[in-house]
């Protein structure tokens, strides 16, 4: 690699700064070291984790691991695997929800019209699954949310009537524990009943936010009674990228829409335990041995270390709201219950300029290389948003953030 690539690189770097502190762009994880030195055990053993045939130990350290996310976040007994993330995980849950009910595997959708419901702050992945299932985006329906950017149940419940009086299929509802914009929790208990009144499945989209039932458990009440849920242990677990999650209740619902066995991966054996194939439970045949990372720094830091780590980040967004809010030129536009901060610089400048003004200071802030932050447009306002998942972040890195965003409001150019 010539000098020039190099120096390129190391601009990058500097720029992005993943595993720094200060990183506060998106929802990334900061690649937990233990976790990152089994991920090059993992690459080594080149483990298949596809059948217990094929790795009876990687198999059996999955299920564990996975057994352990389940009880973590209030879901004990639910079964699931590890996915290469939280799209993936809401792919493979709405799948299950088509084929549980409105069967398609072997017929098609047919002229019949499944319907899916999720919050206007849902995640992009939903909106992608439905098109990707063939269920078509124009049979998305976005839900109304309040001021603190929740799903409105009784909309919910009149979107529900408006397309069964239609003739049309309710098929599932997605609730967001956790939104990527503000890291709002839906009312879980709330959809869940309506969900069972009307016969949908509920998914859980918990890839940013499940995790933190580790140290909040009494925000995610009512998530025990879903049908799925997508959660990322390379977000709020601090593991390396790939390692995200799905759980489920029912096996059988798993197997129904997955299970489709060529006759050379047919096994032989009535054992449940050596007859045990993810690939029929799951979208994978090839699988990489993404459970050793997070079995291997688990035991190694301990459960309490996590769910210490998890309520820090938990505090240093509380701090950094404060601090926003102590400056009368910022202006706090959301502060969800998690760990996401939305806010905008206003100064003294009318309300038509501000949009393109806060975009503005965002640009110089990247440029910076001192702070990195992303962007939200929530009720027509571009905010600048940080989001706060990384064990290394301290006091200082949150202090850091308002004095960069107003030395870049403040500079002439703007």
């Amino acid at each position: 690699m010539g000098k020039d690539a190099l120096t390129a690189l190391g601009d990058i770097s500097k720029r992005c700064r993943v595993q720094n502190g200060r990183f506060f762009g998106y929802v990334l994880g900061s690649g937990e070291p233990v976790a990152a030195l089994a991920d090059l055990f993992a690459s080594v053993l080149n483990q298949n984790v596809t059948a217990w045939r094929s790795s009876p130990a990687a198999v059996g350290i999955e299920r564990t691991v996975v057994s352990w996310l389940a009880l973590a976040i209030g879901c004990e007994g639910f079964h699931g695997s590890l996915t290469g993330g939280g799209s993936s995980a809401n792919l493979m849950g709405l799948a299950m929800a088509r084929e549980s009910k409105c069967p398609a595997n072997e017929t098609g959708i047919g002229s019949r019209t499944p319907v899916v419901y999720a919050s206007r702050e849902a995640h992009m992945s939903v909106a992608k699954t439905v098109a990707l299932l063939g269920m078509g985006r124009e049979n998305l329906r976005l839900i109304d949310t309040d001021d603190e950017f929740r799903m409105l149940p009784g909309k919910l419940e009149s979107a529900i009537g408006e397309d069964k009086a239609a003739g049309r299929t309710p098929v599932a509802v997605v609730a967001t524990a956790g939104t990527v914009n503000t890291g709002a929790i839906d009312p879980l208990s709330a959809i869940a009943e309506l969900a069972q009144e009307h016969g949908l499945w509920m998914h859980v989209d918990g890839a940013y936010g499940a995790l933190a039932a580790l140290a909040v458990p009494e925000k995610f009440t009512g998530m025990n009674s879903a049908d799925s849920v997508s959660l990322d242990p390379h977000k709020w677990l601090y593991q390396p990228v790939d390692c995200g999650c799905l759980l489920f209740r029912d096996p059988s619902a798993a197997r129904h829409a997955f299970s489709h066995t060529g006759d050379y991966a047919k096994t032989l054996s009535e054992d449940p335990l050596e007859s045990f194939a993810f690939f029929d439970e799951s979208l994978e045949l090839s699988r990489r041995f993404r459970a050793l990372k997070l079995w291997l720094s688990v035991r190694y830091h301990g459960t309490k270390s996590y769910r210490d780590s998890i309520r820090k980040d938990l505090d240093s967004a509380n701090r950094l709201a404060a601090n926003v809010e102590k400056h009368p030129e910022l202006e706090l536009v959301a502060k969800g219950e998690l760990s996401a901060v939305c806010f905008r610089y206003k100064g003294k400048h009318p309300e038509e300029d501000l949009n393109q003004l806060n975009a503005a200071i965002l640009k110089r802030v990247i440029e910076s290389g001192r702070v990195y932050l992303s962007n939200a447009t929530l009720q027509g306002k571009f905010c600048l948003r940080a989001c706060i998942v990384n064990h290394r972040t301290t006091d200082a890195d949150i202090d850091a953030v308002v004095p960069e965003v107003l030395r870049a409001a403040h500079t002439q150019r703007l």
